[in-house]
């Protein structure tokens, strides 16, 4: 039987994927429980089977080359694989480790998914969970992320989706700027208060392209590329914003502005690519998800009950 060769191993894709996820030797090391000297030696193997240089080192660590950005797809298939079949071999001995990546917009992923999370971690002590809070729409083909929350439904046939559920907007303003301003008592008096909104040039989803949806009357003096600016130019009291009902609940100096005449309606849903939604790490996080939705529900569709 011929030897195997030195990079054919899950070992050097694991202490790779150590590297490019923590940006240096010794946070690689101290995750995986070894010496930076060994996770160096796995790198240089795997750089010498793959005849290719996989990382930059620069000041800020290293940095993936553009080889080393298709290998590290490529790895964390392995990853999933592994983790995979590991699970299925001994599913009553199975400790949930590893790590996933969730890509959420700010607002939903600041507020709401990331205070909850340790209620997982601590049920899995070496499951990692990393949240990429932002204003933007993630790729789970390129591996950006593991579960991906959106505005909308899957674009691509591999990725398995679900709606997790449907969320009210409001127009809100701080009891401070409401007690003072000039009455609001239809929507063409909104013409005559400032408001904060997206930057339009900027707005990674047409769901949120909703200001015309309200009136045409309107033209934000503040923008902004993401959500959670707005919550706080608006708590400042000197603005009106459109917000979601699950994040103004969370801030009880705000109050609505005509909710009998204007209330708006989008969807949040969850995808997973095909190829990884059987990994044991990724489908517990994602369920754990759906399931504090779920159990949330009445904060999302602004049921009184909820408050």
């Amino acid at each position: 039987m011929p030897a195997r060769k030195q990079g054919e191993n899950w070992d050097d894709f694991r202490y790779f994927l150590a590297v490019a996820r923590t940006g240096t030797l010794s946070a690689a090391a101290e995750r995986l429980g070894t010496e930076h000297t060994t996770v160096s030696r796995h790198i240089q193997s795997l750089e010498a089977e793959l005849k290719n240089r996989l990382f930059h080192k620069s000041n800020a660590g290293y940095v993936l080359t553009p080889a080393g950005e298709r290998v590290m797809q490529t790895a964390e298939t392995i990853e999933s694989a592994w983790l995979l079949s590991k699970a299925s071999t001994n599913p009553d001995e199975q400790k949930l480790e590893g790590i996933v990546r969730i890509g959420a917009p700010d607002g939903f992923g600041s507020i709401f998914l990331t205070p909850k999370l340790h209620e997982l971690t601590d049920i899995h002590p070496a499951l990692e969970i990393e949240v990429f809070a932002a204003p933007r729409a993630f790729s789970l083909w390129k591996g950006e992320v593991d579960i991906a929350i959106s505005l909308s439904g899957a674009e691509h046939m591999r990725v398995a989706s679900r709606r997790l559920t449907d969320y009210r907007m409001y127009i809100y303003g701080s009891r401070n700027y409401i007690g003072g301003a000039d009455p609001i008592r239809t929507v063409e008096d909104l013409a005559r208060h400032p408001f904060v909104g997206y930057v339009e040039e900027g707005l990674f989803a047409p769901e949120l392209n909703y200001l015309s949806a309200v009136s045409d009357s309107i033209t934000p003096h503040i923008r902004s590329s993401a959500l959670l600016p707005q919550v706080f130019a608006t708590l400042g009291g000197e603005s009106l914003g459109i917000l979601p009902a699950y994040i103004a609940a969370f801030f009880p100096t705000l109050v609505k502005v005509l909710p009998d005449k204007i209330a708006l309606t989008r969807s949040f849903h969850m995808h997973v690519h095909q190829d990884h939604r059987k990994a044991a790490h990724i489908r517990e996080v994602a369920n754990f998800v759906a399931d504090s939705v779920h159990r949330n529900s009445r904060l999302f569709l602004d049921d009184p009950a909820a408050k």
